[in-house]
């Protein structure tokens, strides 16, 4: 067979192309690259081009070196056929051979057709290993992590997209993320070359572990960056797990807690430590450390091999100090941040917007009549609507309704009335204690709530004590004796809320366990602090203590005529509000409110001592307005356009949240006089869908006329139907970047049309068509007294744009419109220079960036002509050329009203900018003229320095 394929070669090789002599010229060089001799042997072997008796002679070579010598004799001595498949194997297994890779791009090796039918085995260390790593993560990322163990849901099956946007280090946005490989990609919304860590951050349960989870599963199938050899899951978590004695190094991490090599680990590891830009680390939810766990002070250790504390060595993963070029992925809840100069990233994730929920109620239930029955009465309850917008209390609601579907009544009825996120965990809490009722398709289970809690008493309390230990540590992750040591017993395992960990080996063999989501934990510690009768006062409220404002003792949050107890709090505990970054005592104290409320007491009375409740409660409410009253006291406020203004903090909308769940109509009156304030500004708090029935809840009780911005939050159309009770007070409106789309917009015609008091209504940068332009349009005509209009970054077109404009036109009282970039083009410019002739009030107006050109341009220069209330006129980014700007020249001889006229980013030219520069000769009104970004380079521009009000540079 060999002298076969040597006669072939030599048939179709000129003599001077001869694979055995480039072997032979190359030696030393592969001699000395070639580390791995296993690899060319198997593939010698399964070609049949080596022995049995080959491989033994190589195998009996004392050192690598001579291996390689000794290979390669062999096969020169086989001839050109066996020479050529050498380098072919060595071009084909570029992970055993990366040195070489320059070589044979150099030598232009091109195989021929015979050797590449021929079969290539990679048993090299790093791809084995990278074959082990994909196998266990698309196993492990196969199913969603569901409620109940024994339930598996194909991640494939049921993952749903959620709003995913870049952000900036201020969390400005800086757009959406069009999918989840652009998480890695190096071109977009990096923040800092230097940085190494991509940071994932959101509220609980918006979807953070299952975007790494989706991730894992498109890298375990290849559809991930292919340069990614390596893909290294941890949950931050399991990282508390750790004795502080405990140290191990960078490989033992890998290898030893993560996954083991099969073949050659440090082969393997030294791969990883050249290579590191072939490796992805994500870490899973750094705020369920350990709360004194600070990313800026932990030792620095550069290098691999010293065994160090596992925190340690996250802390240097993150940094960049240990594998410096690795992708690092890590996740957070909103109100973590991490040093700006580890960041390369930031990512925000908001859940689902309608259109995802839509989705998601598709996959959740398939049968058509059946989905749009659950979509019908979504769109007639806002409220829930609201609270589904956060996938994990979506899911929640939708596998409790399936099972009472199948179980109770098959008519699948979502409550028409006012849902809190208490009654969502009650009713999974319930959904799992019923799971062990024997059911049959002739007898359903009938047992009540309040029957189902009585029978599992000890077991909800067992559970409860587990996690309200945990919480107080700030543990999430239990032992088996700390979970026995609280009496709860194998049959309470099997329920579904504790489930094992996955990671093992992180403290010996041993079995541990978690709740399966950080504000399932937050629920059961809420339960026991209620029900346990020996649970005092200063105990029930001691989550609430990070409530006292920044740099104040949480004493002066108390006031002794309300309070019947002893204050919380030490006057020495002056600092910043680190509650932001405990999440889980949030959702423990908003749980509180919510079990403590006056509609659970018919099932909680028969679960602890009516006195008791009543004793909870009372302080409760008395701390929860006493705390809101300092806080809004302690806020900053400034005097606003003749309102009294405060900024409020994300703390604010934890309190309104909480104050919402108690659904006392009392405690929302009492908060309501607390905001002594009549300009509430909520930017960038983060307020969801579901807030804005919080919200609500409150202000519907102000008294006064009220203006509210919540711009850069994630409201969505839900968020704007929740605030319907408002607005018959709102008079200023501000509800820019929150994914607004039409159907909220219709929400706002209805309701502002009805008291016709608004002035001020901003909606920049949300999802608003030519559709949602008419209803504003509307708007307009009907509400006399608006003076601001934002619409500035929508989807809105020509159609939209005329119909604006005529409301613009016939409004004798509006002051300001952006329309900053649209899409209006010139027929809508030509619409709002009708706008403009001889108008009474406008007097700034935006339409830049919005696509027009000579013939819009013209059109407004014209109008303008005939107008004398206009002060500034913003046309930046559209396509204005000369002939544009000689029409404007001649505008300016006639109008003298106009004070800037900004002109930035067209085309014109040094000529058109002359013709302007002239016009200002006879215009003394005119203070300046941008036209920097045009097409003017900087020696033309020195004729106009004498002319300060064109400005070109």
């Amino acid at each position: 067979m060999e002298k076969q394929g040597h006669t072939e070669m030599e048939s179709i090789l000129p003599e001077t192309h001869s694979y055995i002599k480039l072997l032979t010229i190359n030696r030393e060089l592969l001699v000395s690259h070639i580390h791995n001799t296993q690899c060319l042997v198997d593939n010698l072997r399964e070609n049949d081009y080596f022995s049995a008796e080959d491989a033994e002679i190589v195998g009996a070579c004392p050192t690598q070196p001579d291996k390689v010598r000794k290979i390669l004799d062999l096969v020169q001595s086989k001839g050109e056929e066996v020479s050529e498949f050498f380098l072919y194997v060595l071009q084909q297994l570029t992970d055993a051979y990366v040195d070489l890779v320059p070589w044979l791009l150099q030598i232009d090796f091109s195989p021929s057709k015979l050797i590449q039918s021929k079969a290539v085995v990679n048993t090299d260390p790093v791809s084995s290993y990278t074959q082990k790593l994909r196998h266990q993560l698309g196993r492990d990322s196969k199913f969603m992590l569901c409620y109940a163990q024994k339930e598996e849901l194909l991640l494939e099956e049921m993952y749903t997209d959620t709003i995913v946007e870049l952000v900036g280090f201020d969390n400005e946005s800086l757009g959406s993320l069009d999918s989840l490989a652009c998480l890695l990609d190096h071109s977009t919304g990096v923040l800092n070359e230097q940085g190494e860590t991509i940071f994932v951050f959101g509220d609980a349960g918006v979807g953070k572990s299952m975007l790494l989870q989706r991730l894992q599963s498109l890298w375990a199938a290849g559809q991930l960056d292919a340069g990614l050899k390596f893909f290294f899951h941890f949950r931050c978590r399991t990282f508390s797990c750790f004795k502080e004695s405990a140290t191990l190094s960078l490989q033992d991490l890998l290898f030893k807690h993560y996954c083991y090599p099969e073949q050659e680990p440090e082969e393997v590891f030294a791969f990883l430590l050249r290579f590191p830009h072939t490796a992805l680390f994500t870490f899973d939810g750094l705020d369920e450390l350990h709360s004194d766990f600070d990313l800026s002070s932990v030792p620095i250790t550069s290098s691999p091999w010293e065994p160090a504390h596992p925190l340690v060595l996250l802390a240097n993963l993150l940094s960049g100090t240990l594998l410096k070029g690795a992708a690092k992925l890590l996740t957070a809840r909103t109100g973590i941040e991490i040093p700006r100069q580890l960041l390369r990233k930031k990512v925000l994730l908001r859940g689902f917007s309608p259109s995802h929920l839509r989705a998601f109620t598709g996959r959740m239930f398939p049968e058509r009549v059946l989905q749009e029955r659950v979509l019908e009465q979504l769109e007639a309850n806002p409220n829930l609507c609201s609270l589904c917008a956060v996938p994990l209390f979506c899911w929640i609601i939708f596998r409790c309704f399936q099972h009472f579907h199948s179980t109770i009544d098959s008519s699948l009825q979502l409550p028409a009335f006012t849902v809190t996120l208490t009654d969502v965990f009650l009713l999974l809490a319930e959904v799992h204690l019923n799971r062990t009722q024997p059911t049959s398709l002739v007898q359903r289970n009938t047992r009540s709530q309040t029957e189902t809690y009585q029978a599992h008493r000890a077991t909800l309390r067992s559970l409860g004590q587990v996690a309200h230990w945990g919480m107080e540590k700030n543990l999430f992750v239990f032992s088996q004796e700390e979970v026995q040591a609280s009496d709860v017993q194998e049959g309470d395992l099997q329920l579904g809320f504790l489930r094992a960990v996955p990671e093992l080996g992180l403290e010996g063999d041993q079995q541990s366990y978690e709740f399966f989501h950080i504000t399932l934990q937050a629920f059961f510690t809420a339960f026991f602090l209620v029900v346990d009768d020996k649970v005092s006062t200063p105990e029930l409220l001691r989550f609430f203590q990070e409530w006292a404002p920044p740099g104040e003792a949480a004493t002066t949050a108390c006031s002794p005529h309300l309070l019947p107890f002893q204050c919380l709090g030490d006057s020495g505990l002056a600092r910043e509000d680190t509650f932001r970054n405990k999440d889980h005592f949030q959702f423990t104290s908003l749980f509180l409110c919510g079990l403590l409320s006056k509609p659970k007491q018919k099932l909680l009375r028969h679960l602890a001592p009516a006195a008791a409740l009543k004793r909870k409660r009372k302080a409760l409410w008395a701390h929860l307005f006493a705390s809101l009253r300092a806080h809004m006291k302690n806020l900053p406020r400034i005097q606003y356009e003749g309102f009294k203004q405060v900024q409020a903090m994300p703390t604010f909308i934890w309190m309104l949240r909480c104050i919402y769940e108690t659904q006392s109509e009392k405690v929302g009156q009492l908060a309501a006089r607390g905001i002594c304030a009549n300009y509430l500004k909520l930017t960038y708090c983060n307020a969801y869908a579901a807030d804005c029935s919080a919200l609500s809840f409150v202000l519907h009780h102000f008294r006064k006329r009220l203006a509210l911005d919540l711009d850069n939050n994630n409201l969505n159309d839900y968020g704007v139907r929740e605030l319907q009770p408002c607005f018959r007070r709102l008079t200023v409106i501000r509800l820019s970047v929150n994914q607004i789309t039409d159907s909220g917009v219709k929400v706002l015609y209805e309701e502002l049309t009805k008291y016709k008091i608004v002035t001020y209504l901003g909606l920049y940068n949300n999802q608003i068509t030519d559709v949602g332009a008419r209803y504003v349009a509307r708007i307009l005509d009907e509400c006399k007294g608006l003076t601001h209009l934002k619409l500035g970054k929508n989807k809105i077109t020509s159609e939209g744009g005329k119909c604006l404009a005529l409301a613009v036109k016939n409004s004798k009282s509006i002051f300001e419109v952006g329309m900053w970039g649209n899409s209006i083009g010139d027929e809508g410019a030509t619409a709002f220079a009708e706008a403009l002739r001889n108008h009474p009030s406008l007097t700034n107006l935006s339409l830049a960036f919005n696509g027009i050109s000579t013939e819009g341009g013209k059109s407004l220069a014209q109008a303008l002509r005939q107008n004398a209330s206009l002060r500034i006129f913003w046309l930046t980014k559209n396509e204005l050329n000369d002939e544009v700007a000689e029409s404007l020249a001649e505008m300016l001889e006639v109008n003298q009203t106009l004070k800037h006229l900004w002109l930035i980013q067209n085309q014109i030219t040094a000529k058109g900018i002359a013709q302007l520069a002239d016009a200002l000769q006879k215009n003394t009104g005119v203070m300046e003229i941008c036209v920097n970004g045009n097409l003017i380079n900087p020696e033309e521009a020195k004729v106009f320095e004498e002319e300060k009000r064109i400005v070109c540079f």
